[in-house]
C-alpha cells in the first residue's frame, strides 16, 4: 500500500499535555506490575530446585509460572505500546495514522490512547493477518 502525503492538523499542546502525564502514570503502573508479576513467578525462587517437592507441587509451580508468563508477555505489549505513543506524541504525530497519515478519530483514541492506526487502517490489517 502507497501511502499518501497529507496535511494533518495535530492535537494542540493542552490536549496533549494531560494524554502524556496519563501514559506516564499508566508506565509506571505498568513497570509495578511487572516487577510484582516477577516475585510472583514460582519460579524466581532460588531455593526451588533444591526441594524435592510433590508432583502435585510441581505441576502448581508450573501452571503459576506459564500465568505469570503469560500476564508479563500482556503487560510487557501494553508497555511498548505505551512508549510508542509518548514518543509520536513528542514528535508531534500523536493521532496520525501510520498506515494512511489521516487523524484517527478522537473516540477511537478516547478508548484507545496508544492507537497507531484509523479504524479502516486497522479493519484492513486485521483482515490481511486472518488471511495469513
Amino acid at each position: 500500500m502507497v501511502k499518501k502525503v497529507m496535511r494533518v492538523t495535530k492535537f494542540p499542546t493542552n490536549v496533549l499535555r494531560p494524554l502524556y502525564e496519563y501514559l506516564v502514570s499508566e508506565k509506571k503502573t505498568l513497570l509495578k506490575k511487572r516487577k510484582d508479576l516477577e516475585r510472583e513467578d514460582p519460579f524466581s525462587d532460588p531455593g526451588r530446585t533444591d526441594d524435592n517437592a510433590a508432583v502435585d507441587t510441581e505441576v502448581n509451580e508450573q501452571m503459576g509460572h506459564e500465568r505469570v508468563s503469560a500476564i508479563r508477555e500482556e503487560v510487557d505489549k501494553m508497555l511498548i505500546n505505551v512508549k510508542k505513543a509518548m514518543s509520536r506524541i513528542k514528535l508531534g504525530k500523536y493521532g496520525i495514522c501510520l498506515n494512511c497519515g489521516k487523524l484517527i478519530d478522537t473516540d477511537r483514541l478516547a478508548v484507545n490512547p496508544t492507537a497507531e492506526y484509523c479504524m479502516t487502517c486497522e479493519k484492513e490489517i486485521e483482515a490481511k493477518n486472518g488471511e495469513a
